[in-house]
């Protein structure tokens, strides 16, 4: 499987920005998607997850209630928006998928990883 991440760039707080992640090289229909992201000096951590039959959802406090995880299926495709972006949301957004499984926030638990999309909040 191949993560193919866009949408990242530079946004003021409060702003928003929608991340997407296209899937190819296997059919990730039935695979839990994430996203993660990695602050400079920081490990990377968690932001929200989506189960492959889309009735589930998890998100990390920090982001609670200004992003949404979604998936479009036929489109292979899972997309984080971000809205009442903060400083603290700057980060490289990784999108994650397993083959399998709940939602987990630990790395460890993914199979595939996309490159990366760099967000930058400023003040």
């Amino acid at each position: 499987v191949q993560l193919q991440a866009s949408g990242g760039g530079l946004v003021q707080a409060g702003g928003s920005l929608t991340l997407s992640c296209a899937a190819s090289g296997r059919t990730v229909t039935r695979n839990t998607m994430s996203w993660f992201r990695q602050a400079p000096g920081k490990e990377r951590e968690f932001v929200a997850g989506i189960s492959w039959t889309n009735d589930y959802t998890s998100y990390s406090d920090s982001v609670k209630g200004r992003f949404t995880i979604s998936r479009d299926n036929a489109k292979n495709t899972v997309y984080l928006q971000m809205n009442s972006q903060e400083p603290e949301d700057t980060a490289v957004y990784y999108c994650a998928a397993r083959a399998g499984g709940r939602v987990d926030a630990n790395t460890q638990a993914y199979d595939w990883w996309g490159q990366g999309t760099q967000v930058t909040v400023s003040s």
